[in-house]
């Protein structure tokens, strides 16, 4: 089949109901995928290949699929890229106050770090 009709898989999120504490946890101890979801407490959504980070793009592709399994991001494609979105609501619904609190242990250890 020619590359222009292919049709990608749809994106796997799990529903709110499915979202594992120690799938989010594993997906919130990186670095990285800090600054991504640091990032997206602030904007509402954003493109993929805009966010600050000093990774190669593949290796960014693993962080939002880690992420966006965990439950902690959603993405959807639109024309040409992809946006992502943080599920707050969802995790705060799943597990109230942890993306708040993990949050602000991030920041006051990058605030230390400075």
């Amino acid at each position: 089949m020619p590359r222009s009709t292919r049709r990608k898989a749809p994106l796997a999120h799990p529903a709110t109901g499915e979202i594992d504490l120690f799938d989010v946890l594993h997906a919130l101890s990186d670095a990285t995928r800090m600054t991504i979801v640091s990032i997206l407490r602030a904007e509402p959504e954003r493109a993929c290949g805009t966010f600050p980070v000093d990774v190669a793009p593949s290796t960014l592709s693993h962080h939002f699929k880690v992420l966006r399994e965990a439950g902690v991001v959603r993405q959807r494609e639109e024309a040409n890229r992809r946006l992502t979105a943080l599920r707050a609501t969802d995790l705060e619904e799943r597990f109230p106050g942890l993306l708040d609190a993990v949050l602000a242990a991030y920041a006051r250890t990058e605030d230390a770090a400075v």
